[in-house]
């Protein structure tokens, strides 16, 4: 298992970088670094792990050879679990284990708790995972995971947004918010549409 190969995954400000040993139809196991670690974490303990799995350390955004987040956002926890859902999609994942080392192991426990179906073991190493107050549990579990899931369906949507007449973009307006006036929406228009070629 010493021989890895690297993997990218495009997300909307660049790129998620990974390495991954072991054969790809094996069982998959996705391995979280710590705080300001990267993928490289786990060179010395994979080869040590059983064969026939395969197993993909990524570099956390702005870690490792991952794309860094524009300058002025932040780095949350939450945003690191929505890195973890756009990488098992890429590579269509469905279930896997998840081996997590300190903040690592925290993203994963917080991974597992949103999304217990996809997640079949999970492994800290150096992490208490993710612990919440029983009373906070299920609003936190419904509204956190409705963030990420609408997120990624709007990413999956992106499409070149949709070129349309003044009129119609006025009209458009109009119907999206019923307290607008005509010439409200008009003066909203000026400065929050942009003419292009097609319209």
């Amino acid at each position: 298992l010493g021989m890895f190969s690297e993997l990218k995954f495009p997300v909307p400000w660049g790129h998620v970088a990974a390495k991954a040993w072991g054969p790809s139809e094996g069982h998959p196991v996705l391995c979280l670094h710590g705080w300001l670690d990267n993928a490289n974490t786990f060179d010395k303990l994979i080869p040590l792990l059983p064969r026939g799995c395969y197993y993909v350390a990524m570099d956390f955004s702005g870690h490792g050879l991952s794309s860094h987040r524009p300058a002025g956002c932040l780095y949350h926890f939450l945003d690191y679990v929505t890195d973890v859902c756009r990488v098992a999609a890429a590579l269509q994942w469905r279930r896997f284990t998840l081996m997590g080392h300190s903040m690592g192991g925290a993203v994963a426990g917080m991974f597992c708790f949103l999304y217990p179906e996809m997640v079949d073991k999970l492994i800290l190493l150096e992490s208490l995972g993710f612990l919440l107050a029983p009373e906070d549990t299920e609003a936190w579990l419904k509204s956190k995971r409705r963030v990420i899931d609408r997120l990624l369906s709007l990413e999956a949507k992106q499409q070149t947004p949709k070129a349309r007449s003044p009129e119609a973009a006025l009209q458009r307006l109009l119907e999206a918010n019923s307290h607008l006036t005509a010439e409200g929406g008009a003066i909203l228009l000026q400065r929050g549409a942009t003419e292009t070629p097609a319209g």
